[in-house]
């Protein structure tokens, strides 16, 4: 095959997926990534970028589809960046995630699980309780745009609804485009954080430049109108304020019915986006867990307590720590809350630990971490002091697992006993997993 230009059309098979999901063909001898395309497919594209080690493309035509293509659910999927997946039936979509997860394992940390655990999946649908929107109004469209980034592109998809947000404001975004749009200060509010109670959803608007009077009664009527809480946040970036309902409670809040819990957050705090997801994942880390009456527990990474108050159901004593002081705070809230005694929350910056820490010169039976996608690599140093037998780690990030892993195991001297998937973000190539050191 001559060497191909970007306006030619080339026919290809595609032979893998890539963990972000796209399709991997070789053209000349040069690794191409195509978007939307599936392995086994024969397609007709054309390449849209040149780079030294590799090249991208767009779909012309899908002349042999694979068996696993289905029709989007969402009708803006092929413009909006929001997901990446809804071409592809969902259990072949958590198949693939399965098969990145061990692929990274092996290629990354040199190991692979004993066990493969299987996946935690739910609704694919209406499933996002926390969410960022942008906001932006462009001339050319005459138009205020509300929603996610375009695929491949910093431009805002032009959306009038999204299937994968909470049922409270998925269906509203073309509503929301058009409050803003009424507001005499629409240039200037450039996002929207969306947070959803298991009770109530909040909105909080982020602003530029001072609200005027007419501008804040719109929004507090939208609330009104749509049943939704409303919050102001000023640029730059300070303490948000409700507007609407005017009844002195900030807080949202979740039950945990498995653990007799409440759990209150502020609509910034971070949450587990799934709320079913969430209540799957417990049960399953603390089954994994296993914790006993006489169990001290370390919980790094801990957030509200989203995992450390359900553990002290069951274990001795629950530490738990988090770089976040708003977090700990709220950890400590919630502790109180539901009247817990046996635990203790402390905050620490656990990518710079400071080695003298009094937490840090305990032992513990047993560990559970949750760390960011920059992993735990800094804090894996500890662990052989606190002699801990079993370690339950949940990874957003397959690459930094399996960087942790092989540190784990080669180093530590632990055993990769089971790993499992967590389909925590369906439609998208965003991969969540559990893993089980002993």
């Amino acid at each position: 095959m001559k060497n191909a230009q970007v306006t030619e059309t080339i026919t290809i098979q595609i032979e893998s997926f890539s963990h972000d999901g796209r399709g991997i063909a070789n053209i000349n001898g040069k690794t191409t990534f195509v978007n939307g395309a599936l392995p086994k497919e024969t397609i007709a594209c054309k390449i849209t970028k040149k780079h030294s080690r590799y090249n991208e493309a767009e779909i012309v035509e899908i002349i042999s589809p694979a068996s696993e293509r289905i029709p989007p659910g969402c009708q803006h999927f092929n413009i909006c960046g929001g997901c990446s997946m809804q071409h592809i039936e969902i259990q072949a979509q958590i198949q693939l995630k399965q098969n990145t997860l061990l692929e990274q394992l092996k290629h990354f940390g040199k190991v692979e699980p004993e066990i493969i655990l299987p996946p935690l999946a739910g609704n694919p649908w209406n499933y996002r309780r926390k969410a960022r929107l942008g906001v932006r109004y462009v001339r050319k469209k005459e138009r205020v745009l509300v929603g996610f980034r375009e695929k491949s592109s910093n431009f805002l998809a032009d959306i009038h609804s999204c299937p994968v947000l909470h049922n409270s404001v998925g269906p509203k975004i073309e509503a929301l485009s058009q409050l803003v749009a009424s507001l005499s200060q629409f240039e200037h509010i450039p996002q929207i954080e969306v947070a959803a109670g298991d009770k109530d959803t909040a909105l909080v608007f982020r602003h530029m430049t001072t609200l005027q009077e007419d501008d804040i009664t719109k929004l507090i009527e939208f609330g009104k109108f749509h049943n939704l809480q409303i919050f102001l946040q000023p640029n730059p970036p300070a303490k948000i304020h409700k507007i609407w309902p005017q009844d002195g409670n900030e807080q949202l809040s979740y039950e945990l019915p498995d653990f007799q819990l409440i759990m209150q957050f502020y609509p910034l705090d971070f949450i587990q986006v799934n709320s079913e997801i969430n209540q799957l994942l417990l049960k399953q880390a603390l089954h994994l867990l296993n914790p006993i009456n006489t169990d001290n527990i370390l919980d790094l990474f801990c957030g509200l307590g989203n995992f450390t108050l359900p553990i002290t159901r069951f274990a001795n004593h629950v530490t738990g720590i988090e770089g976040s002081h708003d977090l700990v705070d709220r950890a400590r809230e919630n502790a109180q809350l539901n009247k817990i005694l046996n635990t203790e929350f402390h905050m620490a910056n656990l990518m710079e630990p400071n080695p003298s820490a009094s937490w840090l010169q305990k032992q513990y039976d047993k560990i559970l971490l949750d760390p960011p996608r920059t992993g735990a690599k800094e804090i894996l140093p500890f662990f052989p002091k606190f002699s801990a037998k079993r370690i339950v780690y949940i990874s957003c990030n397959p690459a930094t697992l399996a960087r942790d892993a092989g540190e784990l195991v080669y180093t530590y001297g632990y055993k990769l006993k089971q790993v499992g998937v967590i389909n925590m973000f369906p439609h998208t190539s965003h991969i969540e997993a559990i893993a089980v050191f002993e």
